[in-house]
């Protein structure tokens, strides 16, 4: 993998890049639509491509390892060929979920001891066999095992668990560096920098990672809980260290403002299940604010969804109709509110960049924010 700097915002940390993998370029800043068992929900490849015009989408490890399973997906060839999707994929290493899903799980230095939330099964993720399966996935970025703590956790808590990642990290990187691709195309791999809301913590373990000198950078543990202004300040705090000529990447997170705040701190490339997960409740993220499609006002307001037409669904369908299907728990309202909240949080980032080439980030960042916290 490669990573240039193209633009730099002279009145803030973002800047605009261009990330090289074996399935293709990547423009930054970049949203990754979340496919969490192998497909963005009730979205097809094609409309990924076509209208949300998607450059990479992210794929999750603990999900994939339990269903459809390793022995699958490895005769299948990896999951490009899997799900039919040829541009670059991104996996985490499922640590998030052992520790958000599982009810029952148990840390050791060996690794993370879990139960399947499927059928109860008994499972060991470690440093070296996450780093197995996600070379049988076979995406192109590829994540560390690590720890997330939840924003709430004490000093102490959040210092054993940090310098235990930092050990798992420091295995999974040997054992990354020992092994092979699969599938004849190369594999990248990430360090997550964790460390919760401490600042030292924080400090401390972006300088290890930035030591590790890997291709790429992840930074993890944040929106988990924690006050937005303290996120910002955790941002800050690490991409004061992390190196400016490797992908800076915010797990995650989060909202429209969330994104563009972040991209005003440095970072590149980002992930979340909000635009997905919401819409298929409802909620609508627009050019002009937040539209709750469910609310009575859009029963019969046959505008577009968004005239603007972030995709081909703005203009195809009006909010009445769209109102009526998610009032009506329509399968086919869940997909619409999906593609076009997806193709709006990729159409932000594609005018950031460009407002970024411009020269004009920092002053339309500050118009947006306040627009698109908005309730219609």
């Amino acid at each position: 993998m490669q990573f240039e700097v193209q633009h730099n915002c002279p009145k803030s940390n973002a800047r605009a890049g261009k990330i090289t993998t074996d399935h293709g370029e990547i423009l930054t800043p970049i949203f990754m639509p979340v496919g969490t068992v192998g497909s963005v929900k009730g979205v097809h490849a094609t409309e990924l491509k076509d209208e949300i015009k998607a450059q990479i989408i992210l794929g999750n490890t603990y999900h994939l390892y339990l269903r459809p399973g390793l022995d699958t997906l490895r005769k299948a060839g990896g999951l490009h060929k899997f799900n039919s999707w040829d541009k670059p994929i991104l996996t985490d290493s499922g640590g998030f979920q052992v520790f958000s899903l599982s009810a029952i799980r148990k840390l050791k230095e060996e690794g993370a001891y879990f139960r399947s939330h499927i059928d109860g099964s008994k499972h060991l993720f470690t440093p070296e066999n996450v780093v197995d399966t996600q070379r049988i996935i076979g995406a192109d970025i590829i994540m560390a095992l690590d720890e997330c703590t939840p924003g709430t956790a004490d000093y102490d808590y959040a210092k054993k668990s940090l310098d235990l990642t930092h050990r798992w990290l420091q295995r999974g990187i040997k054992h990354f560096d020992e092994t092979e691709p699969l599938y004849g195309y190369s594999q990248t791999f990430f360090p997550i920098v964790q460390g919760c809301t401490y600042k030292d913590l924080r400090q401390k373990s972006a300088e290890f990672i930035a030591s590790q000198n890997r291709e790429g950078n992840a930074i993890g543990g944040l929106a988990v809980g924690e006050p937005e202004d303290v996120m910002y300040e955790m941002i800050e705090v690490v991409n004061e260290i992390l190196p400016k000529d490797k992908p800076r990447y915010l797990m995650g997170v989060g909202t429209p403002i969330n994104i563009l705040e972040a991209i005003s701190r440095g970072v590149d490339m980002f992930d979340c299940v909000m635009p997905t997960r919401n819409g298929r409740n409802g909620m609508l993220f627009t050019w002009d604010g937040i539209i709750n499609i469910k609310n009575k006002k859009w029963e019969n307001d046959f505008s577009p969804i968004e005239a603007n037409g972030a995709t081909f669904v703005d203009t195809t369908y009006s909010k009445a109709y769209l109102h009526h299907l998610v009032k009506c728990q329509e399968m086919l309202g869940a997909q619409i509110a999906s593609i076009h909240n997806l193709g709006f949080y990729l159409a932000l980032v594609t005018e950031a960049r460009q407002q970024i080439i411009n020269g004009n980030f920092a002053e339309w960042k500050n118009r947006m924010v306040i627009k698109l916290a908005q309730r219609l």
